[in-house]
Order: structure tokens, then C-alpha cells, then sequence
């Protein structure tokens, strides 16, 4: 019995797999706004009413679709780190991996930082994914001496700033905890602005100001 049961739950999660592939290639096609349930079962040879067992809801296939897509961008940039070296060094190859993701999935990428989707509200359980490459770029700062960065900073931005500090386990001021919020903010404006083609007529291609924007916001926080 135990035996079956596995190969049921072996079966369960390939079809799972299935379904979420088509629905990857599907969003390549149609966006996130065009996707549908009974679209994808009909593409896979399944009854509408079969594909409900595995996503009760086309929310519930976009969730999952993008948390795969935060931790496989997470993942991207976890990997690029050398965990060694100098961490300026770190810090671009963690720029530039999550880069690469992104323009190898642009769909993918599109459905985590494009525009929202009319109707759909990311549950809580996205929001730890969506933090992996954040946390990759704080990893190089734990135990990096920092420049010392001062400014002004408003007390309720200073407030948000100390608490973020605990959360994070940096040595750091509130300062140095905005810019590095910044400097996230940067890195996934660039790859949007790139992928979404915003740089058409300025700097495209985008190769080399990407690096030389990772290598300021390495400087503008302290690295």
C-alpha cells in the first residue's frame, strides 16, 4: 500500500509539473491576464473539470507559478555568489546572475515585475520568496566592513530602517539601510527597463551601463 501511495503521489507531482509548464508556455503567449485553467487542460489532454484537483483556481496556478519564479530568480542570484573574494566582486556577480535569469526567462520575469494583474492578489506565502535576492546582496554586507555613510534620514524612514536592521542581522545605519534599499530598487528597474525596452534610444544595449550601475550602487552602499 505504501508502495502505490508513493507512485500516486509520484504521478501527482509530474502532472503538477505539466500543468505548470504549459501554463509557463501559455504566459509566453497570452500573458498572465489571458491565462486560463481550461486553456492548459485542453493543451495537455485533460477534462476542464480534471486540472481543478490540481488548481482549484487560476489564482491558485498563479501563485505557484510565481513563486517558482521568485525562488528560480532567488536561486540564480544565490548561485552566482562565490561566497569568497572580495565582496565588491560578490556583489556584481550577484548583479549580474540575476540579470542573466531574467533575460533567459524574460515571461517569467515579467509575470514576478511587470505590470499587476487586474484581479489577483499575491498571497503571503510569496513574499519570503521574493526576498531571496535581497537577502543575497545583505549576505555580502553581514560581515563586510562598510564605509561609514551619513545623511539625513526622516525619523519615520529611520524607524523602518532600525527595524529592518534586526530583521537582517547587518551592522549598519539607517542610512546604509536605505541605500541598500535603493540600490534594489535599481537593480530591478534596470532589468526592467531593459527587458520592457525603456533604454531603446539611450543606452541599448544596456550591457554596459548595467555593470557600471551595479558597480555605483556597490559604492553607494558602502562596499
Amino acid at each position: 500500500m505504501t508502495t502505490s501511495r508513493t507512485a500516486r503521489e509520484r504521478a501527482r507531482a509530474e502532472l503538477t509539473q505539466e500543468i505548470k509548464d504549459e501554463a509557463r508556455r501559455q504566459l509566453a503567449e497570452v500573458g498572465a491576464q489571458g491565462l486560463s485553467l481550461r486553456a492548459v487542460a485542453r493543451e495537455l489532454g485533460m477534462v476542464s473539470s480534471a486540472i481543478y484537483r490540481y488548481f482549484p483556481s487560476r489564482d491558485r496556478l498563479l501563485t505557484d507559478l510565481i513563486v517558482d519564479a521568485y525562488n528560480a530568480i532567488g536561486e540564480a542570484a544565490e548561485a552566482a555568489d562565490p561566497g569568497q573574494g572580495a565582496p565588491r566582486d560578490r556583489w556584481l556577480a550577484i548583479w549580474q546572475g540575476t540579470r542573466d535569469w531574467a533575460r533567459a526567462h524574460p515571461h517569467e520575469y515579467a509575470l514576478i515585475y511587470g505590470s499587476p494583474i487586474p484581479g489577483y492578489a499575491a498571497p503571503q506565502d510569496t513574499v519570503v520568496p521574493a526576498s531571496r535576492v535581497a537577502l543575497a546582496l545583505v549576505k555580502v554586507l553581514t560581515r563586510t566592513e562598510l564605509r561609514g555613510i551619513e545623511g539625513e534620514v526622516p525619523p519615520e524612514l529611520r524607524a523602518q530602517a532600525d527595524s529592518l536592521t534586526k530583521v537582517l542581522g547587518i551592522i549598519a545605519g539607517p542610512e546604509t539601510v536605505t541605500r541598500l534599499i535603493m540600490a534594489w530598487t535599481q537593480l530591478f528597474g534596470a532589468i526592467s527597463f531593459d527587458l520592457f525596452g525603456q533604454y531603446v534610444g539611450s543606452v541599448d544595449p544596456a550591457d554596459a551601463f548595467f555593470a557600471h550601475s551595479a558597480k555605483r550602487m556597490a559604492e553607494f552602499v558602502g562596499l
